[in-house]
């Protein structure tokens, strides 16, 4: 029997978005203001940080991190290879240099055992991605880090609700989130970044808004990154009803743990907590064998996705003005993974629909 409309992804909006959304509408204020404010504090509390500064996507927040620590031409930053183009291209924004670290394959995480022989004289930055909401292991990064007075910035886009010990992802260094459509906290588009630091969040406000502390006094060169309150509003709907969504997220995984019996399921390290933005099995063989397989679940109306097929350090626009490197467990990973729908819209059926054709691929 054919099987329609069970999707990879779906924004989990409802009335209470819609009304906030409305709110704003009428209030006349439509641009950064207290709904934004409001958002950040909320955001800092949930996170644990003593501040949070709301951007207008996930990449500018990752661009302002990097700003605000200084990072230009002539600086190198440690990154993976194994991640969405806008780590990479954030980087590559302040005219700095990405260095890539090769990933483990359990977690497709960065290895944090090779970042040491990756630095030089020129590393000012280690930039990591809590991929798929498993966090990094971060203290043997910040270890690292603090060693080579490295500055850390965690690419935790898709790590709301993603917990090492007993901290929040993106807690430990500057952590950069976002709030895209498909993430399990979505205001439709924007970002947000987190600091303990009182002069780096003074920076991220400056930066974010064409370089002014005081109304079209500009210090520096800065750009419009600013968050809407039309965005801020649905953000701290989703805020308030997180732990609900994301409970939905932990069980959905849960039944593919118990229920999938082919190939390579995702591995949670006992120290962390996993967001489960992304469920990722491994397909071993090469792409095509991968690429049959998406096929025959497409045909049952099952979407999944492929995340990532192309690693960053093999797409056209890097690979043409950097050296050539090799990242055997990137490149490995990149023929074998396939996402499935995990998000807190499926229904019992569907988890047994999608975990049924998996098992007969």
């Amino acid at each position: 029997m054919m099987v329609h409309n069970i999707s990879i992804s779906k924004p989990d909006i409802g009335e209470s978005e819609k009304k906030a959304v409305m709110d704003v509408l009428g209030s006349g204020m439509l641009a950064q203001g207290k709904c934004t404010q409001n958002f950040e504090e909320r955001f800092a509390d949930f996170c644990g940080t003593k501040y949070a500064v709301a951007t207008s996507s996930g990449t500018t927040a990752l661009h302002l991190a990097l700003l605000a620590h200084g990072i230009g031409i002539g600086d190198e930053v440690i990154t993976t290879p194994f991640t969405f183009i806008a780590t990479v291209n954030s980087i590559l924004y302040t005219g700095a240099t990405p260095v890539f670290v090769d990933i483990e394959k359990d977690t497709f995480n960065i290895d944090s055992t090779k970042i040491e022989a990756a630095i030089t004289n020129k590393t000012k930055a280690i930039m990591l991605v809590h991929l798929f909401g498993h966090p990094c292991e971060m203290d043997r990064i910040m270890e690292i880090a603090q060693r080579h007075g490295l500055v850390v910035i965690e690419d935790a886009a898709q790590a709301a609700g993603a917990w090492y010990k007993d901290r929040h992802a993106g807690s430990f260094g500057t952590g950069c989130f976002s709030f895209y459509a498909t993430k399990n906290l979505t205001c439709g588009e924007g970002g947000m970044v987190i600091t303990n630091n009182e002069q780096t969040a003074a920076q991220l406000r400056m930066l974010r808004n064409h370089g002014m502390r005081r109304r079209y006094y500009h210090e520096c060169l800065g750009f419009n990154y600013r968050m809407t309150d039309i965005q801020a509003a649905i953000g701290g709907v989703q805020l308030q009803r997180f732990a609900d969504t994301q409970e939905r997220r932990r069980e959905n995984a849960e039944y593919y743990n118990n229920n999938i019996r082919r190939f390579t399921l995702p591995h949670v390290h006992g120290n962390c907590r996993h967001a489960w933005h992304q469920y990722t099995i491994l397909i071993d063989g090469k792409a095509e064998k991968r690429d049959r397989y998406v096929r025959k679940l497409a045909e049952q109306g099952i979407s999944v996705g492929v995340f990532y097929p192309i690693p960053a350090h093999k797409q056209q626009h890097i690979c043409g003005q950097l050296p050539s490197v090799c990242m055997p467990i990137a490149e490995e990973v990149a023929e074998c993974v396939v996402s499935l729908p995990v998000h807190p819209g499926l229904s019992l059926r569907d988890l047994e629909t999608v975990s049924e054709a998996v098992n007969h691929l």
